[in-house]
């Protein structure tokens, strides 16, 4: 919250909108430059209505595409360096498996990636792999890449984490307000629900609000807002695919979409798996019961869990939510607007945005003050996108 005795008004090097995982890196790393930094969040913190909550995230380097896996190495180093300035680790090794037909193109990519980048894993056959672990039951024709280096973010921690050192680095945090107006110009000026504030750069990361904020910007980016179903699941014998028990997390590669979890350890006695997708939701009716297209999802998951892991009860104990902010080709979006260069955008990540978070910040700031970006952001770019059709008169 605003400190007592803050003016109503003042001029700061750089505003962002939007305190989860990305928005507070990107203040962090602004703040630890010398940058005055105001960060806004329109919700009381902590909270859950957007993608940042819970306890917990994979972070792993199996990525297929090359941008991304580049991108891991770095954003590890970052993460250390993080929990290494607040004194308590971030993450916990575990290991990943990634899941897939031995012919599937996304999987043989996995395959390559670690290969390339000389990440320590292991190829497992369908017949090898319940040997190592005998949780898991795959199927013929079907194969296993370890990345050993993978393991469980601390979610909640984490974003806790950035925020006090943001503020430690002397920047402001005022939540509890909401952006009602924004206007462009070589200062920009924010209004919110609380106070009226400029600054020489503004960076949104508004995760499923981006559009709002961006819309009396005369800009909509092609984003689709899910609710995703977050699902816990019992183990049969408490502890069998816990992380005391060296089970890693898991990928599997599936169509449609994938599905992922991570060994028991923050609910005891059940592991977190979920369906990488969801049902289209507006974030303002984030209470509102799901919709029962939602469904199917859980159906996907019952079928998954009771063909795979054979020590888990096939029916979710324990069900929660998150949004995700979807872009067409499930790439980010990190950018100028195309109008007002001092407008930094960050925008759809996802649900696979978080692990990446301290290399985004970083490409977020670097942008917000001029400098030329670490890292090739053609993948990012707004205009990849078709443009939309003009509006009706």
């Amino acid at each position: 919250m605003a400190a007592a005795g803050e003016p109503h008004s003042s001029l700061y090097d750089t505003i962002v909108v939007g305190a989860g995982i990305q928005g507070s890196f990107t203040a962090y790393h602004l703040a630890k430059r010398g940058r005055e930094t105001l960060l806004l969040e329109q919700f009381p913190l902590p909270h859950s209505r957007g993608s940042s909550h819970g306890q917990s995230r994979i972070i792993r380097r199996a990525y297929p595409q090359e941008h991304y896996a580049q991108m891991m190495a770095e954003s590890y180093r970052l993460w250390e360096q993080l929990g290494a300035e607040a004194g308590a680790p971030l993450y916990r090794q575990t290991g990943l498996l990634v899941l897939g037909a031995d012919t599937n193109p996304e999987f043989q990519r996995c395959c390559q990636t670690l290969v390339q980048h000389r990440v320590p894993g292991e190829l497992f056959t369908a017949e090898s792999l319940p040997g190592r672990f005998p949780g898991i039951r795959p199927h013929d024709g079907e194969a296993a890449v370890s990345d050993r280096t993978a393991g469980v973010l601390y979610a909640d921690r984490a974003l806790r984490t950035v925020q006090d050192e943001f503020r430690r680095c002397g920047g402001a945090l005022h939540d509890g307000q909401k952006v009602t107006d924004i206007k462009p110009g070589v200062v920009v000026t924010v209004t919110t629900t609380a106070g009226v504030y400029r600054a020489k750069s503004l960076v949104i990361t508004a995760g499923p609000w981006a559009n709002k904020l961006l819309a009396p910007l005369r800009l909509q980016l092609p984003l689709q807002t899910l609710r995703i179903n977050v699902c816990y699941w019992k183990e049969k014998v408490p502890g069998a695919y816990g992380v005391s028990a060296h089970f890693p997390c898991f990928m599997a590669i599936c169509a449609p979409h994938h599905i992922y979890g991570l060994p028991s350890n923050e609910y005891p006695g059940l592991m977190k798996i979920c369906y990488h997708s969801g049902s289209p939701a507006d974030p303002e009716e984030h209470d509102r019961p799901p919709e029962a297209s939602a469904l199917p999802d859980i159906e996907r998951l019952r079928d998954f869990v009771s063909k795979y892991l054979p020590g888990v009860v096939p029916e979710p104990a324990v069900v929660e939510h998150c949004m995700y902010t979807n872009t067409p080709d499930e790439d980010f979006v990190l950018d100028r607007h195309p109008e007002f260069s001092n407008i930094i955008i960050g925008a759809g990540f996802s649900g696979h945005g978080f692990k990446l978070a301290p290399v985004v910040g970083k490409l977020l700031s670097q942008l917000s003050v001029g400098e030329e970006p670490s890292y090739a952001l053609e993948p990012f770019r707004i205009r990849r996108f078709p443009a939309p059709p003009p509006a009706a008169p």
